[in-house]
């Protein structure tokens, strides 16, 4: 029952990714036709060439893209959300600080890491970027030889699914139809690659995450039949 996790010990957590490299032509020759290996299926079917797909989707893909941000969140003891994030042009060094925070508060056996489709996409893209940058994995990412109901992570789509494997469910129609307010967003999550690359503007992007972060918390209150967070009280 989601009502029996301690909801202090659970850290609501949202990623933003971009293609490793800006454009198709920087990317070098072994890596390029590793790309169209992994996406040709993909190119073919929505007719796009592979340049315009890399710039496009490669960020979605561990081996082809890179964390530029992580946001993450708990509710304190007050009942208030802290937000922080870590971001920048270093993976390596988000990702350390990232890790830092999951050791050093996040380690006990009651712990829980809880993103939106996070089984899918957050939680192994952050494994998979961790060991690429051999980062030893703290332990709400170490997953080998546990069994379902050992994992750490509770992904809030997944809940929505209700066992409907083939039901997809944004962040943002969730928040509308459980009547959360959320800050109007002056960017989406297809254009975090062009806000990155083209106008330098990670503040933007951190705040576009962040966003993410609270919207998730207060759904997952939605869940657990809980008030919702006032988002005039929120703590950075």
């Amino acid at each position: 029952m989601l009502n029996d996790i301690n909801i202090h010990k659970i850290l609501f957590l949202d990623i933003e990714t971009v293609p490793r490299e800006e454009t198709w032509e920087n990317v070098g020759p072994e890596l390029r036709e590793l790309f169209i290996q992994k996406t040709a299926y993909r190119v073919e079917k929505e007719k796009m060439d592979v340049k315009e797909f890399y710039e496009s989707n490669a960020g979605i893909w561990a081996e082809f893209g890179k964390i530029i941000c992580i946001s993450v969140g708990f509710i304190t003891a007050d009942h208030k959300i802290r937000i922080k994030s870590y971001y920048g042009h270093k993976e390596g060094e988000i990702l350390t600080g990232f890790c830092s925070l999951l050791n050093d508060y996040f380690y006990s056996a009651q712990c829980v890491l809880c993103a939106h489709n996070g089984k899918e996409f957050d939680f192994p893209y952050l494994a998979r970027r961790m060991m690429v940058h051999q980062i030893e994995l703290p332990n709400l990412l170490q997953l080998h030889g546990k069994k379902p109901w050992e994992i750490p992570h509770i992904d809030t789509m997944e809940l929505w699914k209700f066992g409907d494997y083939k039901h997809y469910t944004s962040l943002n129609l969730l928040a509308h139809i459980f009547h959360i307010p959320t800050p109007k967003d002056d960017i989406d999550g297809s254009m975090v690659a062009e806000v990155y690359y083209k106008e330098k503007d990670l503040e933007r992007i951190k705040t576009y995450c962040e966003k993410d972060v609270l919207t998730l918390a207060q759904i997952f209150r939605k869940f657990r039949y809980e008030p919702l967070l006032d988002i005039d009280e929120v703590r950075n």
